[in-house]
């Protein structure tokens, strides 16, 4: 049996491979009883003489790749979202361009499941920043967006957090922007556990409150909301919203923490999913969801269940930098060359880490080819001078 030696607690401690990877099969969305999105990453080019810190350089070719590779399992692609470093290395210029592509190849596939991230990330936040210059950046945003074809994932705006005064604020944006789209929108709630500068949005910092405000702007505009993410990392939060959305909102389930059971639902219902550790795990989700649709409830929690413990670690505080678990599992699984990330995020986990995102991924199956993994994970070894 394969074996490696990974540090653990300070030393090196001899690891044994024992997972069963999930294998990859081609599967219809329509199989699945859930709308289901990965909210995807995108794959630098190490190879560009750039300032990584500084200005993204981006492998077009394997970017769009990977967005295939979900589009093949059955997934929908939630593109340009936080998952592909919106706001931490990937600026709207490089988004841009990056949902215009995506939404070109998805033109070319019959069915292919695909929503855009829209917000204001191109507005430097600023105590000169108003409420109209936050409307106009959204509206900007959005118009590109539309003009490709491409539906809208409204992201949280970190303008408006540092620019509202009040709940009013708010409901006076999302009310200007929802009256103006063309197809209906997810709404992306996203806490400041993923972003700290969205601490207190909805104009309140208690999250029960704040979803007040947020269900009042559902109610009005009911029919231009396909539903709302929330990614509070709450099970509770998420079911007490859930229960009081408005007849055909959908919840889409942000919380990669507590997504198996959230997606499985309750006797009064359920949440479709909107997640970034489904880039990480696709070939489980996928199996998973079908398992689901064909009423093998038991088989849906036993492939899910055991990418729960990775995604906590992959998502576990700072929750910003779990980007570096999902581009890390990547190379392992062979759906990228390198461990390079725009922004130079490779850097923003400890090899410890990574070391027991190794072990947690193969004991859920999320190694493709583990002997393929094991000599990658050799590498990254060696590069802090373990041989």
């Amino acid at each position: 049996m394969a074996s490696i030696d990974l540090p653990l607690e300070g030393r090196l401690v001899r690891y044994e491979l024992s997972g069963r990877p999930v294998p990859l099969r081609k599967r219809d969305a329509a199989a699945f009883p859930r709308v289901a999105f990965a909210a995807a990453h995108v794959v630098a080019d190490p190879l560009a003489d750039n300032d990584p810190w500084l200005n993204p350089a981006i492998d077009w070719e394997r970017t769009l790749a990977f967005r295939h590779r979900l589009w093949d399992l059955g997934l929908g692609v939630a593109e340009a979202m936080d998952t592909a470093q919106r706001g931490m290395g990937l600026g709207w210029p490089e988004a841009r361009e990056l949902i215009r592509r995506a939404l070109a190849e998805a033109r070319g596939r019959p069915g292919a499941l695909i929503a855009c991230g829209a917000g204001t990330d191109h507005l430097t936040p600023g105590p000169e920043v108003t409420i109209d210059d936050i409307l106009e950046a959204y509206e900007s945003q959005i118009e590109t967006i539309e003009a490709e074809g491409g539906r809208i994932i409204l992201m949280a705006s970190r303008a408006l957090a540092a620019a509202a005064r009040s709940p009013d604020d708010y409901v006076r944006v999302y009310d200007r922007v929802l009256s103006q789209v063309k197809q209906p929108v997810i709404i992306h709630w996203l806490g400041e556990m993923f972003d700290p500068a969205l601490q207190g949005y909805w104009g309140n910092a208690d999250h029960m409150e704040a979803m007040k405000t947020c269900l009042k702007v559902i109610e009005a505009h009911a029919e231009k909301v396909d539903g709302v993410k929330i990614s509070l990392l709450s099970r509770e939060k998420e079911i007490a919203m859930r229960r009081q959305l408005p007849k055909g909102a959908r919840m889409y389930t942000g919380d990669d923490f507590n997504y198996a059971e959230l997606i499985a639902g309750d006797d009064q219902g359920h949440s479709d999913a909107l997640l970034g550790i489904f880039d990480a795990i696709a070939p489980v989700a996928s199996a998973a969801l079908e398992a689901l649709g064909h009423g093998r409830n038991g088989d849906f929690f036993e492939l899910l269940e055991p990418t729960v413990p990775l995604s906590r670690h992959i998502f576990k505080a700072p929750t910003r930098f779990y980007k570096t678990g999902v581009v890390f599992l990547a190379y392992l699984n062979g759906l990228q060359d390198h461990f390079a990330m725009i922004g130079g995020q490779q850097s923003a986990r400890s090899l410890a880490h990574l070391a027991e995102l190794f072990r947690l991924a193969d004991r859920a199956g999320a190694l493709a080819d583990p002997e393929l993994a094991l000599a990658r994970m050799k590498r990254v070894l060696a590069v802090h001078g373990i041989d």
